[in-house]
């Protein structure tokens, strides 16, 4: 059985003091409308687990989901709606900061970017508040198929290029549409929960990201 299609929805919290206390965790991120929601559906193989909403920014939760002994990936809020009110974009700013910083149980992160509009501020933003904790980044270059072969190409180049600063960041092509990218996906974030897992009892979760930076 596929990690991806273990998953089952968990819980939904939103404060940093809600959050489970045990387990460890890959946090998914992304622009409000980079296709995060949609990405998770098609690594899970279903329709719904995800909620796909026509009005990008309404996810301001952070929703837990596992995959069974103590695993969890965690739906991030999506960013930079511009619609959404000032008062809550600060609070989602403040949660996703917090928590890509502090989190102790969090392993990884597997950040999407619309694979036209890559690395925008906010995107960046992102990095700046994790790259730190010296964990692994996986970037999803989403909605590939609305590129051509060779776009698809120059893109995943120049933002591998871009990020070849930060030796933990790897860099993929994904389209939910045409159901491509998902191995990769499993393998990279399946890698991250055996290496966490495999650390001596007396560790903290993540203690292994955060003292050997690497490359996914």
């Amino acid at each position: 059985m596929s990690l991806f299609s273990q998953l089952q929805f968990h819980t939904t919290v939103n404060d940093i003091y809600m959050l489970p206390a045990s387990g460890v965790e890959v946090a998914f991120a992304g622009r409000s409308n980079a296709g995060k929601s949609s990405a998770i559906n098609t690594l899970a193989n279903r329709t719904r687990l995800a909620f796909v909403s026509k009005t990008p920014g309404r996810t301001q939760h952070i929703n837990y989901f596992s995959f069974g002994g103590d695993r969890y990936l965690v739906d991030l809020p999506g960013y930079g709606y511009a619609e959404v009110p000032a008062a809550v974009r600060e609070h989602w700013e403040h949660l996703l900061g917090e928590y890509l910083a502090t989190r102790p149980n969090l392993i990884g992160l597997v950040l999407m970017m619309d694979a036209r509009h890559p690395l925008k501020p906010l995107d960046i933003r992102m990095l700046d508040w994790f790259i730190p904790t010296g964990r692994p980044v996986h970037v999803l270059l989403t909605k590939a198929d609305k590129l051509t072969r060779q776009e698809q190409a120059k893109t995943l180049r120049e933002v591998t290029d871009k990020l070849g600063t930060w030796p933990q960041c790897s860099v993929q092509l994904f389209s939910s549409l045409k159901k491509t990218g998902g191995e990769e996906v499993e393998k990279i974030v399946g890698s991250w929960f055996d290496a966490a897992l495999s650390n001596e009892p007396d560790e903290e979760p993540g203690t292994y990201f955060a003292t050997h930076a690497q490359s996914a």
